[in-house]
């Protein structure tokens, strides 16, 4: 007996495979354009004019690999234009026979151009190439503080007030930085990303359903954060700089140089910059029949940071790079929290607490970081064979300094306080190889493997101090250290056959887990587990529309979520006088298998619908102290299995004009089977996201900008959420025969990015409000000098190769 969700996938692909026979069949062909090295070409500008009909027109960009696909009709003549920065524009008159399939075009290089020519094109805002949308971030990054607010603009992602990414599912999405995985918490990423300024990113990478060359611990999917690195259009710089005022103010400033000479290229980068974040919390909990705990938090912290990166690159021979690249940020943050309790009986009349304290938190920390990248790549053949290998160092420590006061009030006046101080340093180091192979008869066969080996060392020593006495404090005290290793080695084919394409392969993943707690007792513990994990991902295109193909793709996955440090940690932390927090060692990794159908339009995903099954789900829940009911305990556990149903759907107005909007939901609904407090425990959520992005080019230097969310009945786990959104707005106008770039944005003009939520599981009965300093009204300041390739303002959907 099948289950309906792989009924779905069997019918899907039934679908996929019979669905074209009832359309007109189509003839296409692959246009590839490489350089006098027989080396692909990306970023082609193409147009295909029918002669026949002029106003027939294909226009396109080509892809990694150097290719794009049209549509043609055999005998007819067309007239190919093709353009690319750096190299001699191709226009001449071409025909196709009916078994044509492949047709190669040369660049060559026009080195007299460099200080005299400014080459303008557009490229699509969001590109689906196989299983994997890439997104041009430039009509972001305009109007963005930094890389973090880059992802909050891209229609279809939502980001929370932790810094938690969400594709397609309830699970967090892994980060990658240039392709590796960031072995940090999540919220050293949130610093990260916010550190980084928004113009030193290339691309961003999004795979709902990653591939079997990836970590197979991306559960939620995967965004991959692709810097910059030199340009080989000969000396470039910008000088950029920001600022935006909410509650609270942020500004930076930064400076970028690259350089090409020959083979060789080298960039800088320095961002220096300095905000002050705000966080604002208020819960109730019952936490007895009659008692009432309200809570009201406020935390404010500035902080400045620096973060600098350079690189240089070189071609030893004409199919051989060798790229060194290095980043160094430091980061001084403060935070000073305020944080009110009141307890008062429910049953009373009276509004007035029998129980009243205040607790004020200031803390003061330095932290930095180096990472240093070494990366080669082998260009084997112009087929794109090619053999990459990297390897990746990183340090870290931080170190904070920590001073709090408790004020009781009711029912009698006291205080207690204490200080202490923690350190914690990281290393980690990573080891891939990846070989892509092109075989005969359309097959490509990929293998790599990869080896991660992270340590990291945290001590803290705290003093209670009431009055002038000055005890040691064993509850915040503790000193650890963490190993984990992991190993993974994968294999995968694909092959196309006509309008198919089949990929499949395999992950096999070896982790080992040490965590040794010494202080205030031995909480030793090791986990080591070889796991494997199938990738099965299917295409075809299914029909042509006004020349774009309708493609369809059907994709099988399984994954793993491995509980952390702190997942697994039994030692208490200390997080208020009514809260701590307490991992358990016995939590079992989760399992996760997904399955998606989808549908893009050219080369933008429209449509998908898929299913998240996951088992031994760990969570975070919330349980009181059977010592004091006042007291509720944070951990995570095991709780069952969860059915998780999706579908996605995106839509747009036909490119080409002056104004352009694309508008898209997604629905997710979440079943959990299980037990919670000892006792079955059954949850059943539908969520509602809503997004959209709007461009109207005013003139041609000015360019105004829409974008917003909104979700309905929203979930975090067990927490329900009421609905909020948020809406942002920018203008953006060049200057100065397009050197100089400003851009004014206002983001959340309306203030409703805040979350009201409820919990309502087992004995823990609560309710509350969060917010940040989200409504924020802000100045871009960019200034280019040298010769750069001038970018317009993309469409959407636009595939648009030249004005």
């Amino acid at each position: 007996m099948y289950s309906p969700n792989k009924m779905c996938l069997l019918y899907g692909i039934f679908f996929l495979a019979f669905f074209p026979l009832l359309a007109k069949a189509q003839s296409f062909v692959n246009l590839k354009f490489t350089d006098t090295q027989n080396m692909a070409i990306i970023g082609v500008s193409v147009r295909l004019i029918n002669e026949k009909k002029p106003s027939s027109q294909q226009t396109g960009t080509t892809n990694q690999e150097g290719n794009i696909r049209l549509k043609v009709e055999p005998t007819t003549t067309y007239r190919l234009q093709a353009t690319f920065i750096g190299y001699k524009p191709i226009e001449e008159l071409i025909s196709f026979k009916k078994d044509d399939v492949e047709r190669i075009f040369v660049l060559t290089e026009d080195t007299a151009s460099l200080g005299e020519v400014t080459v303008t094109a557009k490229k699509p805002l969001i590109t689906q190439v196989d299983d994997m949308s890439v997104v041009d971030p430039g009509p972001v990054a305009d109007i963005s503080s930094n890389a973090m607010e880059v992802l909050e603009k891209i229609p279809g992602l939502f980001i929370d007030q932790d810094g938690n990414i969400y594709l397609s599912s309830t699970t967090p999405a892994s980060v990658y930085l240039n392709g590796r995985e960031q072995k940090m918490s999540r919220e050293d990423i949130a610093v990260l990303l916010k550190n980084l300024p928004p113009n030193s990113i290339e691309r961003i990478e999004i795979l709902r359903t990653p591939s079997a060359k990836f970590d197979a611990s991306s559960s939620g999917g995967l965004v991959n954060v692709v810097l910059k690195r030199g340009f080989k259009i000969g000396k470039t710089g910008s000088l950029s700089s920001g600022y935006s005022q909410g509650r609270h103010g942020e500004g930076r400033l930064g400076i970028n140089l690259n350089n090409q000479d020959g083979g060789r290229t080298s960039y800088f980068g320095l961002n220096v910059g300095g905000r002050t974040g705000f966080d604002q919390v208020e819960t109730s909990r019952l936490f007895s029949a009659d008692s009432l705990l309200t809570q009201f938090a406020t935390t404010t912290s500035p902080n400045q940071n620096v973060f600098t990166r350079f690189g240089f690159g070189f071609e030893p021979k004409a199919n051989w790079e060798l790229n060194l690249d290095s980043r160094i940020s430091s980061n001084r943050n403060t935070s000073d929290v305020l944080n009110q309790n009141s307890i008062r009986r429910v049953s009373s009349s009276s509004t007035t607490p029998f129980s009243q304290s205040e607790n004020l938190t200031d803390n003061d920390g330095l932290s930095w970081s180096v990472n240093q990248e070494l990366s080669t790549k082998y260009k084997m053949d112009q087929e794109g064979s090619e053999w990459t290998t990297e390897l990746e160092a990183t340090y870290a420590k931080s170190e904070s300094d920590q001073v709090y006061n408790n004020a009781f009030i009711l029912p009698m006046v006291f205080n207690t306080g204490g200080e202490g101080s923690s350190e914690n340093q990281r290393f980690a180091f990573t080891a891939q190889s990846d070989l892509k192979y092109k075989l005969p008869q359309k097959i490509t066969l990929e293998v790599g493997i990869k080896s991660n080996w992270q340590n990291i060392k945290n001590n803290a020593d705290y003093i209670r101090i009431q009055g002038t006495t000055r005890t040691p404090d064993t509850f915040r005290t503790r000193s650890f250290s963490y190993t984990e290793n992991t190993h993974a080695a994968y294999l995968q084919a694909s092959k196309t056959i006509g309008s198919f394409v089949l990929k499949s392969g395999i992950r096999l993943e070896n982790a080992n887990i040490r965590g040794n707690q010494t202080i205030p007792f031995d909480t030793t513990f090791q986990v080591i587990r070889t796991d494997f994990f199938p990738y099965a991902y299917l295409s075809r295109t299914l029909v042509s529309i006004s020349n774009f193909e309708l493609k369809g793709f059907a994709i099988y996955r399984r994954s793993i979520s491995r509980p952390g440090y702190s997942f697994l940690n039994p030692s208490p932390r200390y997080l208020d006088q009514y809260a701590y927090e307490v991992g358990n060692p016995n939590l079992r990794p989760q399992f996760t298998t997904n399955y998606e159908l989808n549908i893009s339009v050219g080369d933008m995903p429209i449509f998908a619908i898929g299913r998240n099954d996951t088992k031994d789900i760990f969570t975070n829940v919330v349980y009181q102290d059977p010592k004091n009911p006042s007291v509720a305990v944070r951990t995570y556990d095991n709780l069952g299995k969860r059915a998780e149903d999706y579908f996605r759907l995106t839509a747009a107005i036909p490119p080409g004009g002056r104004y352009f909007f694309v508008v898209g939901t997604q629905y997710g609904r979440n079943r959990y089977d299980g037990l919670y407090e000892n006792k079955p425990l059954t949850f059943d959520r539908g969520s509602w996201s809503f997004f959209t992005f709007h461009m109207l080019k005013l003139d041609k230097y000015t360019s105004l900008t829409l974008n917003g969310f909104m979700q309905v009945n929203g979930q975090q786990q067990f927490y329900e959420l009421e609905n909020f959104g948020a809406l942002n707005i920018g203008i953006t106008r060049k200057f100065l025969k397009d050197k100089l770039n400003m851009a004014l944005r206002i983001n959340d003009i309306l203030n409703t990015q805040k979350n009201h939520f409820n919990l309502n599981q087992g004995t823990i009965q609560a309710s509350g409000f969060r917010s940040g300093d989200t409504r924020r009204i802000g100045l871009n300041i960019r200034y280019n000098f040298g010769f750069r390739q001038k970018e317009e303002k993309p469409n959407m959907f636009e595939v648009n190769g030249d004005d």
